[in-house]
């Protein structure tokens, strides 16, 4: 954490292959500052939410501090990228409160007004608030958007450079408002379920310090009957409305938050299912995509990892010996960004700063 801090307030992933700020990774350092007891806990928050849009409430995912014309081109703006993540900073400051840190006005304020742009311009009057990119959900390649590469199903047709590439064909789909920020998007537009878990679970978190108002309650009680009706029990897994939305993935399992059920518990127990023996399987074992050593297509991430032991614990359930799983993986893994949760075997940035979230694994 320290080697990686820079003068702007923040953590840089991983030197060499994230030098910028990540919105959802900031927040989890934000967490893990607090743990350490560290004041940069609010210093990387207040970073996180600084170049948010002072109109609409829009928060950027992605932000290039030192060389802000960094991809700009790709883009269509300097500094930031033109689209989101999911908005983990109603936990974090959530969090923040609870172990006594001075939290202002403002960063509450921007925190609320990020979240009623989700639901509100972003949503336009849909049950479920949609997603423009597959980078929007942190989970990138995921077999859930393979029904954009036409392998639905087919692991060994999937390839990593024909996805990077549609993956930026996609961003030149997005519509985007005045400011340069994605509004809509002509070819991607997908009401994921694990996003809008994550949506209402951050409303929920800063209702319970008293900061979300009656809106953001309604906006919430509004994704959850949404997200309700996206469960399906036959697979025991919550859907996305896509020919690969129903693909078994760690991520749909986030819905455990806002809607805790007995059998999405018991796949994520099961080491049949999602339970390895270094962590939790980013793809259901069974799924004939599953791929344990491949970049989002079955790995253990430590991101998911602290969010499903937190649904597990607010549930009731005993998540004692997964936990000890998670935690062994991490640091199997050098503190990767990801890791084969079969072996343990690092992948991706090594190390990567959001794994130190281990730390709060076995709380």
């Amino acid at each position: 954490m320290e080697s990686a801090w820079r003068d702007e307030g923040f953590c840089v992933p991983n030197s060499n292959v994230y030098p910028f700020q990540w919105l959802w990774d900031s927040c989890f350092h934000s967490l893990v500052w607090a743990e350490l007891g560290d004041p940069r806990a609010l210093t990387e928050l207040r970073s996180a939410l600084a170049n948010q849009d002072p109109v609409t409430g829009f928060v950027p995912h992605l932000t290039y501090w030192a060389i802000p014309d960094h991809h700009a081109s790709f883009w269509g703006r300097s500094l930031t990228s033109s689209i989101t993540q999911p908005p983990m900073y109603g936990h974090a400051l959530a969090q923040l409160v609870e172990r006594g840190y001075a939290v202002d006005d403002d960063l509450l304020d921007r925190a609320q007004r990020g979240l009623h742009h989700l639901l509100g311009r972003r949503r336009d009057g849909e049950v479920l608030i949609p997603v423009l990119h597959p980078w929007e959900t942190g989970c990138d390649d995921s077999a859930r958007w393979d029904a954009w590469v036409g392998n639905v199903g087919d692991a060994s047709r999937w390839e990593r450079a024909r996805w990077k590439a549609i993956k930026g064909e996609l961003v030149a789909d997005l519509v985007v408002d005045d400011a340069g920020f994605a509004v809509d998007s002509a070819s991607f537009r997908v009401p994921s379920c694990g996003f809008n878990a994550l949506v209402a679970w951050n409303i929920a978190e800063l209702d319970r310090i008293g900061a979300a108002d009656a809106s953001l309650l309604m906006g919430e009680q509004e994704l959850r009957s949404g997200l309700e009706a996206r469960w399906d029990p036959t697979l025991a897994t919550w859907t996305d409305p896509t020919s690969s939305g129903t693909t078994r993935t760690a991520d749909a399992l986030l819905c455990l938050l806002v809607d805790p059920r007995p059998e999405a518990f018991a796949a994520l127990l099961d080491p049949m299912a999602f339970a390895g023996p270094y962590g939790i399987r980013g793809v259901h074992a069974g799924e004939t995509t599953y791929d344990p050593g491949t970049y989002w297509r079955g790995p253990s991430w430590p991101q998911l990892d602290y969010l499903l032991l937190l649904a597990m614990r607010a549930a009731g359930v005993d998540d004692t010996a997964l936990a000890e799983c998670c935690v062994a993986g991490a640091v199997a893994s050098g503190w990767a960004e990801y890791w084969n949760a079969e072996s343990g075997v690092g992948g991706g940035a090594i190390p990567q700063t959001w794994t130190a979230l281990a730390l709060l694994f076995d709380r």
